[in-house]
């Protein structure tokens, strides 16, 4: 067996709400993620450790960016709007797409640690879909290769209880306060991305690997108050 030496990967998913709820905001989002590409270009020790993917999902997923190394990466395709809000076919897309990019990146020898999934959505999931089932079965380690670490934020009518639940741990689940305004919410949650990525590439190359996780100014932990 060829000895792993390629060094320790990151994979980084957005998974962005392309419903058509989102049409007033999809420019800002373009823009908070044109802005982080160039940030990453700015830092390639810690773009280096990341590969960095950008899926859109309403009625389906639209692959946009496919596990890119930022540094090497042309201009970004803008997400578009379309269709309803079904977190169930996010899901389950990628119950079958972490898995297999695991294994390309394994096979390619590298080193990959749990991969982060930064999902941002302005609304509630289709009436009645169960998205929960597959949601399930894409955190559960013993069921999904590379089960990976989700961090949900919610802006607009997103739902905190709703964001929580998507979140793996209580800590990572945000919601836009109250007041703030979306297009400054959305460039705030791709800041704290962009922070995110770099603090955690940064990481990758110490002693203790970790996720770092910031938390968007302006957004408040997504825990019920009981």
């Amino acid at each position: 067996m060829m000895e792993s030496n390629r060094g320790h990967l990151l994979p980084i998913y957005v998974l962005a709400d392309e419903s058509g709820s989102m049409t007033e905001h999809i420019d800002d989002l373009n823009e908070g993620l044109r802005s982080l590409h160039q940030a990453l270009l700015g830092e390639p020790m810690a773009a280096a450790k990341v590969r960095f993917s950008v899926l859109g999902f309403s009625d389906d997923v639209i692959e946009r960016v496919r596990l890119v190394d930022l540094r090497s990466a042309a201009e970004f395709p803008r997400l578009t709007t379309r269709g309803m809000t079904s977190y169930r076919t996010a899901f389950e897309d990628l119950i079958n797409r972490i898995p297999a990019d695991v294994n390309r990146l394994k096979s390619e020898g590298y080193q990959v640690h749990r991969p982060a999934v930064f999902f941002l959505s302005d609304g509630l999931p289709n009436h009645g879909e169960d998205w929960q089932d597959p949601h399930r079965r894409l955190t559960d380690r013993n069921t999904t290769l590379g089960a990976p670490n989700i961090i949900a934020c919610g802006i607009v009518d997103a739902d905190a209880q709703t964001i929580s639940k998507v979140a793996t741990r209580p800590e990572f689940g945000f919601v836009a306060n109250q007041g703030v305004d979306v297009g400054a919410a959305i460039a705030k949650f791709c800041t704290a991305l962009t922070k995110s990525v770099i603090s955690s590439g940064r990481s990758l190359g110490s002693a203790s690997p970790q996720l770092v996780v910031d938390k968007p100014e302006g957004f408040t932990v997504a825990i019920d108050v009981i």
